[in-house]
């Protein structure tokens, strides 16, 4: 088995080649969308939302089947066709980051499954061998994280650069920083929500 090595990529205004236009070839391209990339979608047809993404300019399309010399410049690849001879071409000829969905062994990247709270992600992988156990964690994780958990990250990062400009003190500082992100800190949110857990964050700092 593959031992994956986890990293989170950032793809704003990289270019990102899809192949094939249906419902799988969708999702994969809303988080593409969703990470600032330069999506091209390589198929013959499109869904009813790729042809509205196609309209409104979010994405280029090439209206045919793939081709030999269609990844050239791509930064990132994901095969997302039926095809098995196409993906297996792709999956030869990309030249950098490869995905060939539901075919692991074709891929130099697998995606994994991914609960996503604000600026918070959690990327849940059993290495290809249990997909259905990695979606089964995830929503197991998404009960555990709530939406308050993304309005609460958000508000850190605005008090981060607070702190950070006001508290000039290296150990202060550090001291504060790890007391938001506590057991306690984490157990009023859960128990209480975000408005609790903020006003006892802003109940300790005098900035």
């Amino acid at each position: 088995m593959t031992n994956y090595y986890p990293a989170f990529i950032n793809l704003c205004g990289k270019n990102c080649i899809v192949i094939g236009g249906g419902k799988v070839a969708e999702r994969k391209i809303a988080s593409l969308l969703n990470a600032g990339s330069e999506v091209t979608v390589i198929s013959p047809d499109l869904t009813n939302t790729l042809e509205r993404h196609k309209k409104n300019g979010r994405i280029k399309h090439i209206k045919r089947n793939y081709k030999k010399g269609d990844l050239k410049n791509a930064f990132l690849v994901i095969a997302a066709t039926s095809d098995e001879k196409i993906n297996k071409m792709v999956s030869k000829d990309a030249p950098f980051l490869v995905n060939v969905v539901d075919r692991p062994e074709l891929a130099n990247f697998i995606v994994p499954s991914v609960v996503s709270r604000g600026p918070m992600t959690i990327a849940i992988s059993t290495s290809g061998a249990s997909p259905a156990m990695a979606r089964a964690v995830r929503k197991e994780l998404e009960l555990l994280y709530n939406k308050d958990f993304g309005r609460f990250i958000t508000f850190l990062g605005q008090l981060r650069k607070k702190v950070m400009r006001d508290i000039p003190a290296n150990r202060e500082r550090e001291r504060f920083l790890k007391e938001v992100a506590s057991k306690e800190i984490l157990s009023i949110l859960r128990k209480n929500g975000f408005k609790a857990a903020k006003n006892k964050i802003l109940g300790k700092i005098k900035i």
